[in-house]
């Protein structure tokens, strides 16, 4: 934080910041493709209301918090961890409605990237004589937001890697069994992460040897994330589990079999044929690119070693998700990355390690691409 920002803090705004990202955080799993927003109004030192934006299409949390306020909103100070919107949408702007409120003072994590509104909210609510003051926890609220952040800064998705391993870090035996290397726990939070992506990525090879459905399968869950399948040859089955009948695959191919598109289409899938990259493979930046374009803010890799190395080895994985049970299967086994060369040590790719737990009796460790948080957390 900077010494400026520093001296026009009041005592307790960053507490009043940190229970905004907390209500954030709520809409995890419901609010794609809009960002998780969180907003607290505060008067004379007491919370008068608050609200999250819960879904798109919804009312955003300055909205929510303002109704629960009523009156006491007049005076007071406005906590959001995102530059209120100020462009009509499915929602009317935020702005208008603090200012319409008499709120006095707004306190921000950070601007929005989204190019129709980046700082035009805050210029708005100075040109009607509110106070401003931003980049309160931004690190904090930009790391919540890293999807959306990296579509609208990147224009591509965060792309979140998982993977489920022994000690020894082997995915599958030597025949491929891989049933079940994790416990129950470690594959119901798999659920949960599900939810909060906006697609599930997978390969052909995957889906060809254990039919998986890479739906979320969690109570009460009614957002599905879009199901995502790397098909170079369109080898997907027309009974396979994926296909759904809710319309949410995409399958991206090199093939232009277009008796085989026209019946993956009738089956419920979207098809997008994407031209070869120089190796003769899907080029993985044009799918990420295009899941943008599909306002996909976060993308979760579910994939066998080939798939998941490419990625890796071409520097897209911005995060992994790694479970490792208590087990040893030995050099025989699938290892989590197969690359499509050998990789000299001093190219090897940096990870920073930013937390480990048990889950189950399994250990979660999750790791950040140092080159992605840069980006992230990057004041231009």
């Amino acid at each position: 934080m900077s010494d400026s920002l520093d001296s026009q803090l009041n005592p307790d705004d960053q507490v009043f910041m940190q229970r905004v990202l907390d209500l954030a955080a709520k809409g995890i799993t419901t609010t794609h493709p809009n960002p998780m927003v969180g907003c607290v109004i505060v008067n004379d030192g007491n919370i008068v209301g608050e609200g999250f934006h819960q879904k798109a299409g919804e009312l955003h949390a300055e909205r929510l918090a303002l109704e629960q306020a009523g009156s006491e909103a007049r005076g007071a100070t406005a906590y959001v961890n995102l530059e209120p919107c100020c462009h009509q949408g499915r929602t009317p702007p935020c702005t208008d409605g603090l200012v319409d409120a008499g709120i006095l003072r707004v306190v921000a994590a950070m601007s929005d990237p989204n190019p129709l509104v980046e700082g035009g909210g805050f210029e708005l609510l100075q040109g009607a004589g509110i106070e401003v003051l931003s980049g309160v926890l931004e690190d904090q609220a930009r790391w919540l937001n890293r999807g959306f952040v990296s579509r609208m800064v990147r224009k591509r998705p965060w792309v979140m890697l998982k993977s489920a391993a022994t000690l020894d870090g082997r995915t599958a035996a030597y025949d491929g069994q891989s049933k079940w290397i994790t416990s129950s726990q470690a594959r119901q939070t798999v659920q949960t992460l599900r939810a909060s992506c906006s697609a599930v990525v997978t390969g052909i090879g995957t889906v060809l040897a254990d039919d998986p459905q890479l739906n979320a399968r969690l109570d009460g869950q009614e957002r599905q994330p879009l199901r995502v399948v790397l098909d170079s040859q369109l080898q997907l089955p027309l009974d396979a589990r994926i296909i759904g009948a809710d319309q949410k695959l995409v399958v991206f191919t090199l093939s232009d079999n277009l008796e085989k598109v026209a019946a993956l289409i009738e089956a419920g899938a979207e098809v997008i044929q994407l031209e070869a990259n120089q190796s003769g493979q899907l080029d993985l930046i044009k799918v990420l690119e295009e899941l943008a374009n599909w306002q996909c803010n976060d993308v979760f890799i579910e994939a066998g070693q080939t798939l998941s190395g490419s990625f890796v080895q071409a520097g897209l994985v911005d995060e992994m998700v790694l479970f490792y049970a208590g087990s040893v299967l030995g050099d025989h086994g699938k290892s989590m990355f197969k690359f499509d060369s050998p990789m000299p040590f001093e190219n090897k790719a940096h990870f920073q390690v930013n937390s480990t737990e048990m889950v189950g009796d399994d250990v979660r460790v999750n790791a950040v691409n140092q080159s992605s948080l840069a980006e992230l957390t990057r004041r231009d």
